[in-house]
């Protein structure tokens, strides 16, 4: 099979043809950062952003936008929202802010961000996310992308339309995570609908959804024949899975960290948290990484839940040096490692 080595986003060209998928609370610019590191990813997009928080000048909102450019790019700008004044608004702040794309978000299926209007609501009003797509696009000068579920519910699966719909606003690129709102996280993402939206439009379209190691991404490209793969909580537990993905696809025996280097990677992503919060945010985004990288290995869990209940940093780091001995001595199943896991998909409200 040939795979892609990259795709044009409005004549610009990424390589490779792996990105990473938004995750709310996950993929902030040290969560970015580690896995840019690793290589492997061609696009890098940020957890999903309030425009009334954007808009209206909230310091945390716009903190979310802060990346390092020399580590970072290219980036695209994730926003969401209904009204659409605010839209294209915080469509400016985000090309201000250095974007190199700005994404919108059609997918969220969270019930506070539905209830305002925005997120997956928008594949229920397409008038109006005709004329958000439009404003957006006359606004800025950089490309305009958008990620977009199946449908709201079974009864209505609509990406193929709405696919379109974004086409004709002057969309660059469409992503499909293959779930219903109403479906949430539950189930398995319908990659066939993926494969129906190629079909049908001439823009650049990934899929996105249940891609945890190398050769899920690879089958999604054979069936699909799509131009990208999302990946999203298959990067916590693994942040080398960009580089594996690509190292298969170009049939190159993929990477095999060593315990010693995970460990290393726990402990660097540490240090990158503590340039970006304070250290409160460090504990919880630990304990995130911890619970999903500490895998895979016999009588590992124990320590594992130790790790949960610790309440500061330096309490844990003993258990990882604990975890990854065993680790050294049994090995790291990688299909244990990367099982999905329901903790984890809560924090993909950025699809």
């Amino acid at each position: 099979m040939f795979y892609p080595d990259s795709f044009q986003i409005a004549g610009r060209r990424i390589s490779p043809p792996l990105v990473l998928s938004p995750m709310a609370g996950v993929t902030d610019s040290p969560f970015r950062r580690l896995v840019k590191r690793r290589g492997g990813a061609g696009l890098f997009v940020t957890e999903f952003i309030s425009v009334e928080g954007l808009t209206r000048g909230n310091l945390r909102t716009h903190d979310l936008m802060r990346y390092k450019p020399e580590e970072e790019r290219p980036l695209a700008i994730q926003i969401f929202g209904y009204d659409i004044e605010r839209m294209r608004w915080a469509a400016e702040i985000a090309e201000e802010a250095g974007a190199d794309f700005v994404d919108i978000n059609c997918g969220c299926p969270a019930k506070k961000v539905v209830n305002g209007g925005g997120g997956s609501n928008l594949l229920r009003d397409l008038p109006h996310l005709e004329k958000i797509l439009k404003e957006v696009k006359r606004a800025i000068s950089i490309p305009m992308t958008v990620k977009i579920r199946a449908g709201w519910d079974d009864k209505s699966i609509n990406c193929v339309e709405v696919a379109k719909l974004i086409e004709d606003c002057g969309g660059s690129m469409v992503t499909l995570h293959g779930r219903t709102r109403v479906q949430a996280y539950k189930g398995l993402a319908n990659w066939d609908l993926v494969r129906e939206i190629k079909k049908n439009v001439s823009i650049p379209v990934s899929g996105s959804g249940d891609v945890l190691v190398p050769g899920h991404a690879m089958r999604r490209f054979d069936e699909t024949g799509c131009d990208a793969v999302h990946i999203g909580r298959g990067a916590i537990a693994n942040p080398y899975i960009f580089r594996q993905t690509w190292e298969a696809m170009n049939g190159i025996e993929p990477y095999r960290p060593t315990p010693r280097e995970l460990h290393e990677t726990l402990l660097e992503f540490r240090d990158l948290l503590r340039e970006h919060m304070p250290e409160k945010g460090v504990i919880g985004r630990m304990k995130m990484m911890s619970a999903q990288l500490l895998r895979g290995v016999p009588n590992g869990t124990p320590i594992r839940q130790l790790v949960l209940r610790s309440q500061t940093v330096e309490e844990m780091e003993p258990y990882f040096g604990e975890y990854f001995e065993l680790a050294e001595i049994y090995g790291i199943d990688a299909e244990l490692q990367s099982a999905p896991n329901e903790q984890a998909e809560l924090a993909e409200c950025g699809v």
